[in-house]
């Protein structure tokens, strides 16, 4: 094992001196070659004395995410699995069987079959426990793994048996083999509040996201929509395309939205609207809180930046930078961060998250500062969004109490006056809220 090791350490050092594996090492900077000396000893040690028998390739795996990921909060030595994940993360579709599910250890619970999917038309219902997937014991394998079993190629066959209440009140066993299909996840959720006033959440910004917001405004119009709320909170961003777009759909004349800016001038880049926007005159607030993050902050920044939406909430979180996604050569990837984003006006989004206190820059903060506990909030969007599908059943259903949404009953109630006043003055709102502006960190 020993020697197995060297060779590897004589692997590395070659390859330091030919400049393929640190092609910066040259330029002396914090005397790198001493401290790969280091990390050299320091495995060599480790393979000699400790405890347990390890694996070189491991202990270099466990070197990369510590260089890494130690960088910012965002900067990723991405493995060979997750690629996979992200990838289906961004696309914001998969291959699979349409469930919902909540998974515990040793549990995996079905929350909702997704309708239209395999899981729908074969009867799955909510509640459903699922025991057994394939040949495998859910209770012997990690919920994760459970869960992709579940995905995989459109086509694939999968056998899964569940257990449910039978109507004598006994636990019976039901089986069904699905065959994977290709699921596209709800994203953008909208409704009719009251005196015209339409109201849109949208959980991600991902590949279909915006096809579906402009799909949902025009069926609103439809039903009479004269004002907007469009709400961003909890959102945590997704593709830099689709947060652009969603901003363009109010914004036009080839304004500015974000640009970008990093060491390397390759990462200044510009990104403007088209000559005309699909709505640029319909009246809109934006809801935002301290989940709101990334596409939703430029969104958020371009809006406010160009007086295009009056935002009530709570300062977002401030996660305004750049990854770059290099694959290497043996599928894994490295997430690094080149640049950061920035408001039309030059507002700085990203938040230096080592510092506290606050007079901290970074984040947006809305026109009217309406703090809302996190977990309430929470609760109340989700009685918006959390349906309940059942095959048994004709309409889908909401599970528990209506909870009491104070940021969403404030821009009920400006757009409710807007009717009045004849118009929503943006500015003339943000300067009388001035002194809300005062941010707590938290």
């Amino acid at each position: 094992m020993k020697r197995k090791v060297n060779k590897y350490v004589i692997f590395i050092i070659t390859a330091f001196f030919m400049g393929s594996l640190f092609p910066f090492a040259y330029s002396g900077v914090d005397n790198g070659l001493d401290q790969l000396k280091i990390m050299v000893d320091v495995m060599a040690k480790i393979d000699d004395s400790y405890v347990e028998e390890t694996q070189p390739k491991e202990l270099i795996l466990n070197a990369l995410y510590g260089m890494v990921n130690n960088l910012d909060e965002f900067s990723e030595f991405i493995n060979i699995t997750n690629t996979k994940r992200i990838k289906e993360e961004t696309r914001g579709e998969f291959g699979g069987v349409g469930l919902r599910l909540l998974g515990r250890e040793g549990e995996l619970t079905v929350v909702t079959p997704l309708p239209g999917s395999p899981s729908y038309k074969a009867g799955v219902e909510p509640g459903d426990q699922i025991i057994k997937i394939d040949d495998q014991l859910v209770k012997d394998i990690p919920s994760q793994k459970a869960i992709d079993m579940l995905r995989g190629l459109v086509g694939e066959k999968v056998t899964i048996i569940v257990k449910r209440k039978g109507k004598n009140g006994k636990d019976i066993t039901k089986k069904f083999t699905l065959k994977k299909a290709r699921i596209v996840p709800q994203v953008v959720y909208p409704k009719m509040v009251e005196d015209k006033i339409g109201y849109v959440y949208i959980e991600d910004f991902s590949g279909h996201t915006i096809a579906d917001f402009k799909t949902a405004l025009a069926d609103l119009k439809k039903q009479g929509m004269e004002s907007l709320i469009l709400d961003l909170r909890f959102n945590p961003g997704g593709t830099l395309d689709s947060a652009i777009e969603l901003a363009k759909i109010f914004i036009g004349d080839n304004k500015l939205i974000v640009y970008t800016k990093g060491r390397k001038e390759e990462y200044f880049k510009e990104y403007k609207s088209a000559k005309t926007a699909l709505y640029p005159d319909l009246p809109v607030v934006l809801l935002v809180n301290e989940g709101s993050a990334s596409g939703s902050e430029i969104v958020a920044g371009a809006l406010q930046d160009h007086e295009r939406a009056l935002l009530i909430g709570a300062r977002t979180f401030g996660k305004g930078s750049v990854q770059q996604v290099s694959t290497l050569e043996d599928g894994s990837a490295l997430k690094l961060t080149v640049a950061k984003y920035y408001t039309p006006l030059g507002r700085m989004i990203h938040r230096d998250f080592k510092k506290k206190g606050p007079n901290t820059t970074g984040g947006i903060v809305p026109d009217m500062v309406v703090n809302f506990d996190l977990a309430t909030a929470k609760a109340a969007i989700l009685q918006r969004t959390t349906l309940i599908y059942s095959p048994s059943q004709k309409t889908a259903k909401t599970e528990g109490n209506e909870v009491k949404d104070e940021q969403l009953n404030r821009a009920v109630e400006l757009l409710k006056a807007r009717k009045v006043l004849g118009s929503l003055n943006i500015k003339e709102l943000s300067e009388k809220n001035s002194k809300t502006k005062e941010v707590t960190e938290a």
